[in-house]
């Protein structure tokens, strides 16, 4: 049974062009520690899930989610900026996929114009992704997948021997800035420790490839970062951890839209703010315990000197996760019950005089909305025999929205299954197929667009929750080196929820959430790699038609759902002949879309007569990377990077696509991603 495990751990997603073949189906669905044997394999659409360990996370010299996913796939970064970066994954943008931070969920919208996954790379132990609705510990309104932050560990970075240590380190970049991190970690008593970690990052605004400066692309940034715990004996382990998140610069009005020529920029803030307790029981026994509780709050303050003046929004997360781990003969069951309370708020906070002719109601310069989410789910792994492995479970969610400044609201509540299997053919070749629902009600809205015309509706009378399932199956195959995998899937999401800018006359406002059909991702990845001696290579091909009721989605129109990018394939080459001393390259294309059919909800409305195209022109980035460790050891490392080494002029596919020559739309256009850059780092270990 343990070598058909090892097997399938082995043969999991080839996430890293370094040839770590992390582990990830041993992770996915633990919130808070990985299982110590890593018995525990997440089965459902397996083959497409992805890993990121600190080895790439160092080697690249990762600043942001752009550069943390640049080599993932079926996983796309859009919006160029760092304040403005968003997540796609399989077309699905992050606000339909779970997203975590060591168990801590990350859930709201505070500007629909910038991005609301803000994580700092040098933190990270590992990243964790699970593409497509997966097994019933995935957690709430995992409709498109999972992502898991995972930050890093005292005592994994202690040296043998040594009882405390610290780690400082420098980068500057060509196109255009520096970063600055130190970290000190010691033990406090056993395999307890405590970690501390503060960063700093300056960017002035970039040159895109053509060396044209794009304003509205510099940012300070400033992260902090405190973590106490590990084991303390008899089987049981705890962490505490804060992190406090600062960003400051001057923007566009819309950040993740260029700055037109004589267009002013505006001074903006954004801050996060997570404490996080994890407590794991595990004595080796039939019977293990897991908890997580958390609270995050994250803030945007927007100067809009022009109009309104200090505008700013505010969304708070807290909640828990309770799970049991139970080991019964060939079964392995995990059961647990979750819980997590959102709010959101945004208001005017200049003085009233310079906001209330801008306001719908100038009696009401503060929004709010709330919500509650309940969750109960169980997972049964059943090895039946060495070479089959099922999987099968079921959640229930109930969600609770509460429009409070307005009144009103909608509450919801629905079961969803999953079932899944992997087959051993034959030695090195597996076989996984699987089916997943998961279940979304309606959550708390858009920061931005709180503020409502009154006497109007906001929610369509009975408003339906989401509803998706996820089919997958592939081929995997690992022996001597070599590995891949090919896999197909079909995901469709029913009765979609979707605020489409109505604008039109009473009942509904601007901002109306509505049901809105079906959306449907369709799709193959295959992925090969192999390593020989100090040589390794690898790659992968992934194609998928993101569709809204038969037509296709993008960034503009259907916001916060799903985005339309071409083929992604990608060919990363390694070699490390020595243990000071490894190189890296990689080769990335998206394939060009052409005639993009847009507009249809602008036609629905009457604005114009006839929908219009657009085309996603192709584009191949080539990065470098370099590793040299002088002294033998990580005592003292040096690192070396060049990204888009052809200096590509080019708009990320997950970007905003380009409607400048539509009339009427020429204000429409996603901002060209960074030219060259090259990067140089050092780190010195005390």
């Amino acid at each position: 049974m343990k070598k058909f495990r090892a097997g399938l751990l082995a043969a999991a997603t080839l996430a890293s062009p370094s040839f770590a073949f992390a582990q990830s189906t041993a992770t996915q669905d633990a919130q808070i520690d990985p299982e110590p044997e890593g018995e525990a394999i997440v089965v459902v659409g397996r083959l497409t899930d992805s890993a990121i360990d600190r080895e790439d996370i160092e080697i690249m010299q990762a600043n942001d989610l752009g550069d943390l996913f640049r080599r993932t796939p079926s996983v796309s970064v859009g919006g160029a900026i760092g304040i403005a970066e968003k997540i796609y994954v399989r077309g699905l943008e992050d606000a339909q996929l779970n997203i975590s931070i060591d168990g801590a969920q990350i859930q709201g919208t505070l500007f629909h114009h910038v991005g609301r996954v803000a994580v700092e790379p040098e933190l990270l132990e590992r990243v964790d992704v699970q593409t497509g609705a997966g097994e019933a510990t995935a957690g709430f309104g995992a409709i498109g997948g999972a992502i898991r932050f995972r930050t890093r560990d005292a005592v994994d970075l202690l040296e043998p021997g040594r009882d405390s240590g610290a780690i400082a380190r420098a980068g500057w970049f060509s196109n255009d800035g520096y970063k600055l991190s130190g970290t000190a970690f010691g033990r406090i008593a056993g395999d307890v420790g405590i970690i501390a970690s503060y960063v700093h990052q300056d960017r002035d605004p970039y040159e895109d490839g053509s060396g044209e400066l794009v304003p509205g692309s510099g940012a300070e940034q400033n992260v902090g970062f405190v973590k106490i715990g590990g084991d303390i004996g008899f089987g049981h382990g705890f962490s505490l951890s804060y992190e406090q998140r600062d960003e400051q610069g001057e923007f566009g009005a819309r950040p993740n839209w260029p700055v037109l020529q004589g267009d002013p920029l505006f001074p903006a803030e954004a801050q996060r703010r997570t404490a996080i307790a994890n407590y794991r029981y595990d004595g080796g026994g039939p019977v293990g315990l897991e908890f997580t509780g958390y609270w995050s709050q994250a803030e945007f303050e927007l100067e809009r000197f022009d109009r309104w003046g200090l505008y700013g929004a505010k969304i708070e997360n807290w909640g828990g996760d309770l799970r049991v781990n139970v080991a019964a003969g060939d079964h392995d069951l995990t059961g647990g019950v979750e819980y997590r309370n959102d709010s959101v708020n945004s208001a005017y906070l200049a003085d009233p005089a310079m906001w209330q002719p801008w306001a719908w109601d100038p009696d009401i310069g503060s929004f709010t909305e709330k919500g509650e989410l309940v969750g109960l789910y169980a997972q049964d792994r059943w090895q039946v025999f060495d070479r089959l492995l099922l999987s099968f479970g079921a959640r229930y969610d109930y969600y609770e929205h509460d429009l409070v400044t307005y009144g009103g609201g909608t509450h919801s509540d629905g079961v969803s299954f999953n079932l899944g299997a992997d087959f051993e053919i034959a030695p090195g070749l597996t076989a996984n197929a699987g089916y997943a629902e998961a279940f979304r009600g309606k959550e708390i809205g858009d920061a931005f667009t709180l503020e409502h015309r009154p006497g109007r509706l906001i929610l369509q009378p009975g408003l339906q929750p989401e509803t998706v399932g996820n089919f997958e199956a592939g081929l995997a195959y690992d022996r001597g080196g070599f590995f891949a995998s090919a896999a197909y899937y079909r995901m469709e999401i029913e009765n979609v929820v979707l605020d489409q800018l109505y604008r039109g006359p009473a009942p509904q406002d601007g901002v109306y959430y509505e049901n809105v059909g079906e959306f449907r991702s369709e799709g193959f990845e295959l992925r090969a790699g192999y390593r020989f001696g100090p040589f390794g290579i690898s790659g992968f091909y992934n194609h998928y038609d993101p569709e809204l009721n038969d037509a296709p989605v993008n960034g503009y129109e259907h916001l916060a759902l799903g985005n339309t990018l071409g083929d992604q394939w990608n060919l990363s080459a390694t070699f490390d002949p020595s243990p000071a001393l490894g190189f890296e390259a990689s080769v990335t294309r998206f394939e060009r879309v052409e005639d993009l059919e847009v507009l249809f909800r602008d036609v629905e409305l009457g604005y114009v007569p006839a929908t219009a195209f657009i085309d996603k022109p192709g584009y191949t980035t080539v990065d470098l990377f370099a590793r040299w460790r002088p002294l033998a050891s990580d005592r003292f490392e040096l690192l070396a990077a060049v990204y888009n080494l052809f200096d590509e002029t080019y708009i990320a596919h997950a970007s905003v696509g380009d409607y400048t020559a539509i009339p009427d739309y020429e204000i429409v256009r996603g901002v060209n991603e960074p030219g060259r850059n090259i990067r140089l780092g050092a780190s010195f270990r005390f």
